[in-house]
């Protein structure tokens, strides 16, 4: 069932800037260490921790760096202290030399706020006033390398919304490699889909059925393409925060599977508590909790093999936050 991909001690690789696990390579010769990706998820990750700024020979400590928007208005990485120490091309270089082990990796952490890491909202430095809307030079290359990772920033994992969608999505990318390295065929890809039929309504309804229409049109000589548009639309569809609204329309949904199995009783009680969890008095974790126990009670295949339920180690409790 859902809970056997979390059992035993398999960790998934995530790529992370090196400074968050404590590493001292920062241009100051500090780090950025997270107590929460080091101690909570390192129990679930595989960290493979780089840094580009040292990777392309700056030294530890070093002049900081910025992006800088040149006179012809293109954005430049250059030293802090000299606009002509270019840096762009070497952290452009050093993205693209990192494919081979990007491409083993379910999700990637970065820095936020850095030049050549952060994700968005970087300071652009002119001559007048800096403006937040940049994106980190290395971070660019692996964004436009692999458009379907997940990419998140150490800041916006304290967001418990975002946390929790950048987490789910790390565990739909590392069953999507399990899946493919299987041996990907329509019928398993089917299976793919169906088993996250229920967390992909909860993010995207319209993305739901038009991934199902991409599968369902799938023949043995499309399966290459069709597979690799499936992936870049379905992780597009989940990086979508999933709404209270579509949450509620997905319970109501399983709820229907035990309309013969429940007393009176019962079914009051599962209402209610839905409907709690819709005017936000309760997190999504109450209802999925009383899901579950009814659905132990009464087994159903399809719930049983649905990822809705058990998206990720339970331990992580994220759904406690939203």
């Amino acid at each position: 069932m859902t809970e056997e991909l979390y059992k035993g001690n398999l960790k998934i690789p995530i790529g992370i800037s090196s400074c968050l696990l404590g590493e001292r390579v920062r241009y100051d010769g500090g780090h950025k260490g997270h107590s929460y990706i080091t101690g909570t998820l390192g129990n679930y990750f595989e960290f493979q921790p780089f840094c580009p700024e040292v990777a392309i020979g700056l030294g530890i400590p070093r002049k900081p760096i910025r992006l800088w928007r040149n006179e012809k208005k293109k954005i430049r990485c250059v030293s802090a202290s000299d606009s002509n120490l270019d840096f762009t091309e070497q952290l452009e270089n050093c993205g693209d030399a990192q494919y081979d082990w990007h491409k083993h990796l379910c999700g990637y952490i970065l820095k936020k706020d850095s030049p050549s890491c952060g994700m968005e909202r970087v300071k652009i430095w002119d001559n007048v006033m800096p403006k937040r809307e940049g994106v980190g030079v290395y971070a660019d290359k692996l964004i436009k390398n692999f458009p379907y990772l997940p990419v998140e920033e150490e800041g916006r994992l304290g967001d418990a919304i975002l946390r929790e969608n950048f987490i789910q999505r790390v565990f739909a990318m590392h069953r999507w490699f399990k899946l493919v390295s299987q041996g990907l065929s329509i019928g398993q890809l089917a299976d793919f889909h169906a088993r996250h039929k229920l967390i992909l309504m909860s993010h995207d309804q319209t993305s739901y059925r038009q991934l199902g229409q991409l599968v369902a049109g799938t023949t043995r000589e499309s399966l290459v393409e069709d597979s690799k548009k499936y992936l870049l639309r379905f992780m597009s569809s989940l990086k979508k925060r999933a709404s209270r609204g579509n949450h509620v329309n997905v319970l109501q949904h399983i709820q229907g599977y035990l309309k013969a199995s429940l007393d009176s009783d019962d079914k009051e009680e599962l209402v209610r508590t839905i409907e709690r969890y819709r005017k936000g008095q309760i997190p999504l974790i109450v209802p999925i909790t009383l899901l579950n126990h009814y659905f132990r009670k009464y087994p159903n295949a399809y719930i049983s093999n649905s990822w809705y339920m058990n998206p990720y180690p339970e331990e992580l409790r994220l759904q406690n936050a939203i």
